[in-house]
């Protein structure tokens, strides 16, 4: 398999979305963008996937599809005992609040199972109302209420964990109890990542599919000590994961890693002998 075997698949109506990132993507992988599906194929966008005649993709279609939908995620990650928040899926609000009102002591929140960002996220009151249009069945989980809101990420390529970084609020920008980076949160690298939050993510990204292409798990530490799973992230169709971390260092080594792990399954790296740099 050689370089014209490979592309970046973006497709399709909503392939617009994706255009930059596949710009930026093509540079970081050495290969070209295509509207066409190729032997090996790094998908952002297609419209006909599942009536394709496709060949192999990096990043596996049924994780894409998991990770973009929290409802789908929150399913998987209970079969395989990841461990997350208490987490929920009922039919209407009325269950949401006997479900809640069985847990006295905790938060709730509504997610919006689609968004990204912290898009639609809500916190579960008794007689709320919600839009039309929300997506059903509701996901409702444990708000875990921190001194310094705070959540951490880790990311895989090839099978390789890396890249621990917190997220939070900086000195005198208001805070949000939804820690995003569209809300305002910042990252930072902060070291080695503790050992049982390797194990944690290691296990999200294993039941999602996502260990040995490319992914990212968020993680929140509970008061009592104990790591759980917020959100695993990957690249196609719905979202991308975010390179703009504002860490040089970090945004470089996710492009080098990204790019090693999409090749070794060919065998050999397009850039030569030399260290991975993008292609110009």
């Amino acid at each position: 398999m050689w370089t014209e075997d490979c592309c970046i698949l973006n497709s399709g109506d909503g392939a617009w979305v994706f255009n930059d990132f596949a710009h930026e993507l093509s540079k970081t992988l050495w290969v070209d963008i295509s509207d066409t599906p190729k032997k090996y194929n790094y998908l952002l966008y297609t419209n006909d996937l599942k009536d394709l005649n496709y060949g192999e993709l990096f990043i596996p279609f049924p994780s894409i599809e998991i990770a973009s939908d929290k409802r789908l995620l929150a399913d998987v990650l209970a079969s395989k005992l990841v461990p997350t928040p208490i987490t929920k899926l009922v039919g209407s609000l009325d269950e949401a609040e006997h479900v809640c009102s069985n847990f006295h002591n905790l938060e709730w929140c509504l997610k919006y199972p689609t968004g990204c960002g912290a898009s639609g996220h809500r916190f579960f009151q008794s007689g709320m109302s919600l839009p039309e249009n929300w997506p059903y069945p509701l996901i409702i989980q444990e708000f875990i209420r921190l001194d310094r809101p705070e959540v951490f990420r880790l990311y895989s390529a090839g099978g390789e964990l890396f890249g621990w970084v917190s997220r939070c609020f900086p000195k005198g920008v208001k805070t949000s109890p939804w820690v995003a980076h569209a809300c305002g949160a910042k990252y930072e690298l902060v070291g080695k990542a503790p050992a049982q939050a390797l194990d944690v993510a290691r296990m999200a990204l294993d039941a999602v599919g996502l260990l040995n292409s490319f992914g990212c798990v968020d993680l929140l530490l509970r008061p009592t000590g104990d790591w759980v799973v917020l959100e695993v992230g990957t690249d196609g169709l719905f979202n991308h994961i975010d390179r703009d971390l504002g860490i040089p260092e970090l945004e470089y080594d996710i492009q080098r890693r990204v790019a090693e792990a999409f090749w070794s399954r060919v065998g050999y790296f397009p850039w030569g002998s030399s260290a991975w740099h993008p292609r110009h």
